[in-house]
């Protein structure tokens, strides 16, 4: 596929999709145990944003303020919750699967350690954005995804790299809105069709279009009402039409090659 072509979408039975407005650990603590198969999620960290105390920001808006618009309810990330999660997430995922969890550096330097006392770390996977963006002293242009396991299982395929090479969605629909090729990257190679994919932070709904065009069920969660509406009027959409309302063309690099998202 060439760079700014949109997703082919394979013919196939509609899949089952859910997204539920809920605070993700009350959402996973009602999932029955070991009942998903692929844990993909970009948890909507407080951490950095509490330390560098963003100001009134052009897309922001005023990050302090209670009920901003631009923004979004943040999962407050110390590390007693932090652990509650990880807790769940390992009740309710199959044995022998495979979690993803996106993090910024700060969070990752503070909670990440905790993620290998509940699941196998077996690599850090990086995003480059490709463009600048925010950021303080050095100008951010790249996030990280902690890949684990629960059991033992390899990846299903063997080309795929840790560096993966995305532009970051702009203009955005939604605050943070991830490419869906990030998710399809996860997904890759953990993932089969008929696969349960689980996102206890849905936000835009990216994975769960990454999911749908796998051929996976998808079951999600967010606390922001905007976030459910807008994720399940996307998810909608494309089982309906094949095409992604929020993303209408592919994030990818001009002569970069992705054979290996399949």
């Amino acid at each position: 596929m060439n760079a700014g072509e949109g997703p082919v979408i394979n013919a196939r039975p509609p899949c089952a999709y859910s997204v539920v407005r809920s605070d993700c650990l009350a959402f996973l603590a009602g999932l029955p145990d070991e009942s998903v198969d692929v844990i993909v999620t970009d948890p909507a960290y407080s951490g950095m944003n509490r330390h560098l105390m963003f100001g009134n920001g052009r897309i922001v808006g005023d990050y302090q303020k209670v009920g901003n618009p631009k923004w979004f309810a943040e999962f407050h990330d110390d590390p007693p919750t932090y652990r509650l999660f990880l807790e769940q997430c390992r009740r309710v995922l199959r044995n022998d699967r495979h979690l993803y969890i996106m993090f910024d550096s700060y969070s990752l330097l503070t909670l990440g350690s905790l993620v290998r006392d509940f699941f196998d770390v077996k690599n850090v996977i990086v995003w480059d954005k490709v463009k600048l963006g925010m950021g303080h002293y050095f100008r951010r242009r790249h996030e990280l995804i902690v890949f684990a396991t629960k059991g033992r299982r390899g990846i299903a395929r063997r080309d795929i790299p840790d560096v993966w090479r995305f532009p970051r969605i702009h203009p955005a629909l939604y605050p943070t809105q991830k490419p869906v090729e990030l998710f399809e990257a996860m997904l890759a190679g953990s993932a089969m069709p008929g696969d349960v994919v689980c996102d206890p932070f849905v936000g835009s709904g990216s994975s769960g279009i990454a999911a749908l065009g796998r051929g996976c069920s998808f079951i999600g969660c967010d606390l922001a009402e905007k976030s459910v509406a807008f994720s399940t009027s996307r998810l909608e959409a494309f089982q309906t039409t094949g095409c992604d309302t929020a993303q209408p063309k592919a994030a990818r690099i001009e002569g970069e090659s992705y054979g290996w998202l399949g």
